[in-house]
């Protein structure tokens, strides 16, 4: 009885020894079970960070396009350079006299604002060395502005450089000339003409066309309404340049009209810009936005990895702890199905018991002598009831 009893307690204690294991099994493979929450990008926090980023992209976009249209070279300034130094000096004598018979020209043409189809045809020739329609460049130090001058005041040209007033005489210097050129204010792709309003009497910008430089002095800063050109009138025996910009700022109403006249060269004055290049937005915002919104993108990925926190110990006995108290609860109505469910359990366990029981010496006999004396006192036990109720019959 006692190695019987010995046997039952130790697979019961080794039963007992692997519950909570299945237990902590079951609790991670069961559905229902609590896991710990993940932190993830709701979309209110990535329509922010998008929101954020490409505002922050439209903010860099005018200095980063400045920055590039400083940055590189003209191509075509370039190219003109490398013509005007490869050409031979009579045809660059030849261009200079074309120009000077142009310039006289206009000074008995009282219509020379507008012109005609044949009188454009043969301004577009006028200086025109690499057929590109560059004409020079102008440079103003003080104002950091170094720009290419082109035939004309199309769209195309000032978008990303100056051009010049059609009518108006052409940057060669000489007497009775007055020669006009205009630019742009406040594009966010480019600088151009936006801080021409700083400029003041006494400062000092040059034009450069072919192999010669020409050096101005503001001395007129006026204000006009866009359709008034009094102010480009040729004066007889003067050497003129006026520059153009829209003013105020932002609303472009009026004109700013900023002259100079002609002055001796001045040494360190003159260098070779580099030319505006225009940069399409759907370019240049992408490409300021989109390196922004991943380097944003990965730091938080990298932070949330690295603060994310780990299950702990405490934390899963308290998730399992939780689990068999709401298994508990569930399981209280059907106690019935569960206690059905134990005696068969609990038979197939002496079944398995019995036979290495009855495999030790001197165990058979203990155990046949323990269950006889139940088998006897059963029948007794049911009889007994039977002799009463039979005396009781006899004795009505």
């Amino acid at each position: 009885m006692s190695v019987l009893s010995n046997i039952r307690r130790k697979k019961s204690d080794k039963q007992a020894d692997t519950a909570p294991r299945q237990d902590a099994a079951s609790a991670s493979n069961d559905p229902k079970a609590p896991k710990p929450k993940k932190k993830r990008f709701s979309i209110s926090t990535l329509i922010a960070v998008l929101l954020v980023t490409i505002g922050a992209g439209l903010i860099a976009y005018p200095t980063f396009s400045d920055w590039w249209n400083s940055y590189h070279q003209s191509r075509a300034i370039a190219s003109y350079v490398s013509a005007v130094e490869e050409t031979d000096p009579k045809v660059i004598e030849k261009l200079f006299n074309d120009a000077r018979a142009y310039n006289d020209t206009l000074l008995t043409n009282g219509n020379r604002f507008n012109m005609t189809d044949d009188e454009r045809k043969e301004y577009q020739k006028v200086l025109d060395l690499t057929g590109a329609g560059i004409m020079g460049y102008i440079q103003i130090s003080s104002l950091g502005i170094n720009l290419p001058i082109y035939h004309g005041t199309e769209e195309k040209y000032l978008q990303v450089a100056i051009g010049h007033i059609e009518g108006s005489s052409v940057p060669v210097g000489g007497m009775s000339t007055h020669a006009a050129v205009s630019g742009h204010r406040g594009l966010p792709r480019a600088k151009l003409f936006t801080d021409l309003d700083k400029m003041v009497e006494g400062d000092t910008f040059t034009i450069t066309v072919l192999n010669k430089t020409l050096t101005y002095e503001v001395d007129q800063i006026r204000i006009v309404n866009p359709d008034d050109m009094s102010d480009l009138a040729i004066e007889q025996g003067a050497d003129y340049v006026t520059l153009i910009t829209c003013t105020p700022y932002g609303i472009n109403t009026h004109r700013l009209l900023v002259r100079g006249h002609r002055i001796e060269n001045m040494t360190g004055m003159v260098a070779i810009p580099p030319e505006g290049v225009l940069i399409p937005s759907y370019v240049a915002v992408p490409a300021v936005a989109l390196p922004m919104l991943f380097v944003y993108l990965v730091g938080a990925l990298l932070y949330f990895r690295l603060k994310r926190p780990g299950l702990n110990k405490e934390r899963a006995l308290q998730e399992l702890r939780e689990l068999e108290e709401k298994r508990e609860a569930e399981s209280a109505p059907g106690n019935k199905t569960v206690e059905s469910t134990e005696p068969q359990a609990s038979d197939q366990a002496q079944a398995n018991d019995e036979p290495q029981a009855s495999e030790e010496p001197g165990n058979n006999e203990e155990l046949q002598a323990s269950e006889e004396p139940q088998t006897n006192e059963e029948p007794d036990s049911n009889e007994e009831p039977d002799t009463n109720e039979e005396s009781q019959t006899n004795e009505e």
